[in-house]
């Protein structure tokens, strides 16, 4: 065997055994959904959590690898030439292996919106929401930055080594607007005799099911930031970065929530170790360990205070905190990439403001951000405002009380007696 065909072959397992390991980080994220929310809803989510890889591994082997990767124009690929994956161009020996790998990304940002919009939404509409976003919210806005679209071309690129945007930002998002638009769980805000609003704390049924959920989404994250290195050396640095932020946010919350409760925060600081993970995702590749640690430290605190907005200021019920760790630390990992991106980072092209870059990248990250916003946006909210007004986007209140398991699936119980 060649020089070159060993070569290939390698580079092909490796993307191949990283998207092995973000296929397993759907288990992580029904394990956190699930642990943060009550056990009468355990089926519900675990349901929704497999229609998410199936409608996403379905429809974008059909259409939204095309619309993502196929040879259109700086908006969208034209799906035409690669329905039923007829080639990736760029990628003659690894169509196959990268097909696969991108949709286990798919699923993934996906998934993220089931969290927030969990124990009150109606089966079927989530069936159908799941499916837009596998369609065409995702797939184009991933086109703009990965598939040679415009953000790609731009004097000085749009820089997402992994989805902390294209991925995060962007389920994220479609969390904060779902839920906003379904309405909080029965319960979870109330007014007393003044008409001030009270918090009221649902407690999920089992940390430890959402603590491993957790570990198993860090270990995961190894293959969604690594499997796209194209050198050891650079994805050493990869893990490096990837292991800095999350450990320090994690450490950044447990002080904050100890010192503002009394008590560090178990839950938040599973989210922090998250919201860690999602922050450094942008630029793991071009920023040094300096880098990371200023985006734990800011991802700490970040998934703090969006948890705290969203219940506080907004009364916007997201039981797992999903809204707080994808939207809010999404945003940041693409704003940090154009601050602390690094030239000495392993093949690094980039550099950031603090790092004499001056503004042109900062200026194309808040650009493809603000854009990836507006597409977002529009396309989710008129997806949620038809199902609403259509089949319902909402369970009924008395389906809510009893549980979605019952109710939607037949299930007097995820759980042995």
């Amino acid at each position: 065997m060649s020089t070159e065909l060993l070569t290939t072959a390698v580079d092909c397992f490796w993307l191949f055994f990283g998207g092995v390991l973000v296929f397993f980080m759907q288990t992580g994220f029904t394990m956190v959904e699930a642990g943060f929310t009550r056990s009468k809803n355990t089926g519900n989510i675990i349901m929704k959590n497999i229609v998410d890889f199936m409608f996403g591994s379905i429809i974008y082997w059909f259409i939204g690898y095309g619309l993502m990767y196929g040879e259109g124009n700086g908006f969208i690929g034209i799906p035409f030439g690669d329905m039923f994956m007829n080639g990736m161009a760029g990628a003659e020996n690894m169509d196959y292996t990268a097909l696969f790998f991108q949709t286990v990304f798919c699923a993934t940002s996906a998934t993220i919106v089931s969290g927030a919009m969990a124990e009150r939404t109606n089966f079927k509409a989530y069936c159908i929401y799941s499916a837009a976003i596998s369609l065409f919210i995702y797939p184009i806005a991933g086109h703009w930055v990965w598939g040679g679209g415009w953000l790609s071309t731009l004097d000085t690129p749009f820089h997402d080594f992994a989805g902390s945007g294209v991925i995060h930002f962007v389920g994220g998002l479609c969390a904060l607007i779902g839920a906003s638009i379904l309405g909080p769980r029965i319960g979870k805000f109330t007014k007393d005799e003044n008409g001030n609003v009270k918090v009221n704390a649902i407690p999920g049924h089992s940390l430890t099911i959402g603590a491993l959920g957790c570990f198993i989404l860090w270990f995961g994250w190894y293959g969604f930031n690594g499997a796209a290195a194209t050198s050891v050396e650079q994805l050493g640095s990869i893990f490096v970065t990837t292991t800095i932020a999350p450990a320090i946010a994690t450490f950044v919350c447990m002080v904050f929530t100890w010192l503002k409760y009394g008590k560090p925060d178990v839950s938040m600081c599973l989210n922090a170790s998250l919201a860690g993970l999602v922050g450094i995702t942008a630029g793991c590749d071009v920023m040094d360990a300096t880098g990371a640690i200023i985006v734990g430290i800011v991802s700490g605190l970040l998934v703090c205070f969006g948890v705290w907005l969203l219940d506080h200021v907004l009364h916007v019920d997201d039981p797992v905190g999903a809204v707080a760790v994808h939207f809010f630390n999404g945003l940041w990992g693409i704003i940090a990439v154009g601050l602390f991106a690094t030239p000495d980072a392993p093949l690094s092209s980039c550099t950031g403001l603090f790092y004499g870059g001056g503004f042109s990248l900062l200026g194309s990250q808040l650009l493809g951000l603000l854009c990836i916003a507006a597409w977002t946006a529009v396309l989710i909210t008129i997806t949620f405002l038809i199902i609403k007004h259509t089949i319902g986007l909402r369970a009924s209140a008395e389906e809510e009380v009893i549980g979605l398991d019952a109710t939607e699936h037949n299930l007097p119980s995820a759980y042995a007696d």
